[in-house]
């Protein structure tokens, strides 16, 4: 095997080795759309090798008629400017020989190329799909500008062999194709041809003809991503895929959300609905308790002494009052008289958007009608409720609560007449009804003594 082609082949098998023992899981990390180039890794370096030869694509007429194949190496280093275009810094080392001078005065040449440095443009392909968060592949162009210096060694028709005997400076443009394979998060096969085309006629030593001298270089090689493992490749960034992911997941967002709100007044819906069957029990139980047949204020429930005539003044029982009791006697409300008020107040609680009275405020409230009952004191009662619930609902509620209150009082013989029961609903709140702890104090019944 020819050592040129050894060389290759151990060029191109360190590549392969290298991609196996640094393959991993890609990189799948979101991006949010227009982020910064900071939350990218633009920099990167790279290594490659392969061959030199003075045959290119650009076929036309050649100084030398039968070229070879030489090894070469180069590095780069490169900054991404965006996922589709980048600067890179290149440097390239070799050999370059052909064999057999179209003029027939030279058997073969070699050209020492100790070093062509440009700076080149790297214009990214096919990293732009809707389909795609990532493209493995991402097939590239290049093209700039660079300056190379050269030795030409060349060997006469009969076998005299002359090296030049300084470096030869010349321009160059680098163009070039290539594709690049993403191995891993930081890793990249670069795989590239590239045709240089030099500013002179004197890469092998011989002017000749009218046309500037060429030579081609096709490589293999790594790219290393420097940077935090934590961020992307720009180059291998997808910004069209991640905007349409963005969209989905925004979408999927609202479906969340309208499917939870849905959810929600699905349960409000149910709620209301439990609490306006409770509201109509509630009605129906107090039905038996407000029914006052013969008119004295009295209801039947609690009416001992039933068909009192019309405006006969009755007793907590509904019996009728002693004609004889004095009425000059003046009466005042007492500190004591309030505080028995107050405490009644404080103890009256009703059961969850009823009207039934809980019996632990029995007790203060037997102590306001004894009051009323011994001091002849009129008593007028104003229910209140929650906003929770509309606002006839409410209003029957405070009524049925206040008028609940009156009956109670009444049944321990207090005086029917003396007694005002009023409903105004949810209106005149004394606390938020924002929280659980207003609502519960907005849900009361005041009592006013006279």
């Amino acid at each position: 095997m020819k050592p040129i082609f050894k060389k290759a082949s151990f060029l191109f098998t360190g590549v392969i080795l290298g991609s196996s023992v640094l393959a991993q899981t890609p990189d799948t990390s979101y991006i949010k759309p227009f982020s910064g180039s900071d939350a990218f890794r633009t920099w990167s370096i790279g290594v490659n090798g392969g061959l030199l030869t003075p045959y290119t694509i650009f076929r036309g007429r050649e100084d030398f008629l039968h070229p070879k194949a030489e090894f070469g190496y180069g590095v780069f280093i490169k900054d991404q400017i965006i996922p589709s275009f980048g600067i890179q810094a290149n440097f390239l080392k070799g050999n370059v020989s052909a064999n057999n001078s179209a003029s027939g005065a030279f058997a073969s040449y070699k050209t020492d190329l100790k070093y062509a440095v440009d700076i080149s443009g790297s214009f990214t392909l096919a990293n732009i799909s809707w389909m795609h968060k990532k493209d493995v592949i991402q097939p590239y162009l290049t093209a700039g500008f660079g300056l190379s210096a050269y030795q030409p060694t060349f060997t006469s028709a009969t076998g005299v062999t002359t090296t030049v005997d300084h470096n030869i400076k010349n321009g160059y443009i680098p163009v070039g194709i290539g594709l690049k394979i993403n191995l891993t998060p930081d890793v990249n096969l670069d795989l590239g041809y590239q045709v240089n085309f030099v500013d002179g006629d004197n890469l092998d030593g011989y002017n000749y003809g009218t046309t500037n001298d060429k030579f081609s270089y096709a490589h293999a090689g790594l790219e290393f991503a420097l940077g935090s493992r934590k961020k992307p490749q720009l180059a291998t960034h997808n910004p069209v895929a991640s905007m349409r992911s963005e969209y989905l997941m925004d979408e999927q967002r609202l479906q969340l959300q309208a499917d939870a709100e849905k959810t929600n007044n699905e349960q409000l819906r149910r709620d209301l609905d439990a609490t306006r069957n409770d509201l109509n029990a509630t009605k129906n139980d107090l039905k038996k308790f407000t029914v006052d047949s013969d008119g004295d204020g009295v209801p039947d429930f609690f009416d001992k002494c039933p068909n009192t005539p019309s405006g006969t003044k009755v007793d907590g029982s509904g019996c009728p009052l002693p004609v004889n009791k004095p009425n000059n006697v003046k009466v005042y409300v007492t500190e004591q008289d309030r505080a028995i008020v107050k405490e009644a107040i404080r103890n009256l609680e009703f059961d969850f958007g009823k009207a039934t009275i809980r019996e632990h405020s029995f007790p203060s409230l037997q102590k306001v009608a004894q009051l009323l009952v011994e001091k002849g004191f009129s008593l007028k009662l104003a229910g209140y409720t929650d906003n929770v619930g509309s606002v006839s609902a409410n209003l029957r509620l405070s009524k049925d609560r206040a008028e609940a209150v009156k009956t109670y009082i009444v049944s321990q013989g207090a005086d029917a007449s003396h007694i005002q029961a009023e409903g105004y609903g949810k209106s005149h709140p004394i606390a938020s009804n924002k929280t659980a702890k207003g609502r519960q104090i907005n849900r009361r019944v005041e009592f006013t003594l006279f």
